[in-house]
């Protein structure tokens, strides 16, 4: 999956944007993130400054696919 992919899924499944930043950089309070550093990916949760729970991926897909895993349970039915 891509980035472009994981955004539309995001969006399917009705997960609220305030939830997750993809691509933004920086530190948002209380948010998942995937962010590019380099050649690597970065998955992780923001919180006062912080990256919490810190995993980096080789490559695009996988680092999507663990974001959407951990980003998806906020999803809101409707």
């Amino acid at each position: 999956m891509k980035i472009k992919e994981l955004e539309q899924k995001l969006i399917e499944i009705n997960v609220p944007k305030d939830v997750y930043s993809i691509l933004k950089g920086g530190h948002p309070n209380e948010q998942y993130c995937i962010n590019r550093d380099g050649d690597n990916w970065e998955v992780y949760y923001s919180e006062r400054g912080n990256k919490t729970g810190l995993k980096v991926f080789n490559d695009e897909d996988t680092a999507c696919e663990y974001f959407y895993k951990k980003v998806a349970k906020y999803a809101k039915i409707n």
